[in-house]
């Protein structure tokens, strides 16, 4: 799909981005850091599973209201709260298994009958998933709940494939990839559902992203690369600013497009 930036004023009203190859790249980076991310937090900064689920959520908590408030996408406050969510999700997984003994099989099961839900209720009262129509507060709120659970769900079954299944991360990189590839494929060649093809691309990339990210950071007796937690996140938050740095910045220079449509 090639890049392009909205030029008209329905577009320009919708409260995310167009689903774009920088968009998968940055959701991808942003999955890594919530992996690295709640790691650091928890292990590194000691903050322990509770405090670091409290911070996050309290922070996750002011950008998205903030979030809510705006009357258009914003790129650097969307992917704030892309990034918040997507270290929440990681917490929320890590909180069961950890906390509450809950089994990642059970977890992955859970979450995906809670997004499963959220679809269903989503479509009775909109009859859309489509991401080029959140043009609502009451979407955006549906919008937003469907990116946690799968963010939640992603890191349970990553964590399941990869650590419950004792297959390693660089098997849980190559096969998400795989999977990922397969649904761009049955998009692209075969021509599936846009809205279904998104939702589950969205689904796999957290896992995936998990994956390389613990195979970045964690050491190799645990069968990662050893770049660790704390150079694993500056890279990829590094790579994330620019992007969206530049996103802002093309935002700015076609937004006069907005008042001649």
């Amino acid at each position: 799909m090639p890049f392009q930036f909205p030029t008209t004023r329905r577009e320009w009203l919708n409260k995310v981005p167009h689903a774009t190859v920088l968009f998968w790249i940055i959701k991808m980076m942003s999955t890594t850091v919530g992996e690295t991310g709640a790691d650091y937090l928890n292990a590194d900064l000691h903050f322990g599973l509770g405090g670091t689920t409290a911070v996050v959520g309290l922070l996750l908590a002011l950008c998205l209201w903030v979030q809510m408030r705006a009357s258009r996408y914003i790129p650097v406050l969307y992917w704030l709260v892309v990034v918040c969510i997507s270290v929440f999700g990681t917490l929320l997984t890590d909180n069961l298994s950890d906390q509450l003994g809950v089994p990642l099989a059970v977890s992955t099961c859970a979450f995906s009958a809670a997004l499963a839900l959220t679809f269903i209720a989503w479509y009775r009262r909109e009859r859309t998933l489509s991401i080029d129509s959140i043009v609502t507060p009451r979407r955006e709120w549906f919008y937003w709940s469907a990116i946690l659970f799968t963010f939640a769900l992603g890191t349970a079954a990553g964590d399941w494939v990869a650590e419950g299944m004792q297959l390693g991360y660089a098997y849980a990189a190559r096969l998400f990839g795989a999977l990922i590839a397969a649904t761009a494929a049955a998009h692209y060649l075969f021509k599936l559902n846009t809205v279904a093809c998104f939702w589950i691309a969205y689904v796999l990339t957290r896992p995936f992203g998990a994956a390389c990210g613990d195979l970045l950071s964690q050491p190799a007796a645990n069968g990662g690369l050893g770049y660790g937690t704390i150079n694993t996140s500056i890279l990829f938050l590094a790579t994330i600013v620019a992007l969206v740095a530049y996103l802002s910045a093309m935002q700015k220079n076609i937004a006069p497009l907005k008042a001649d449509v």
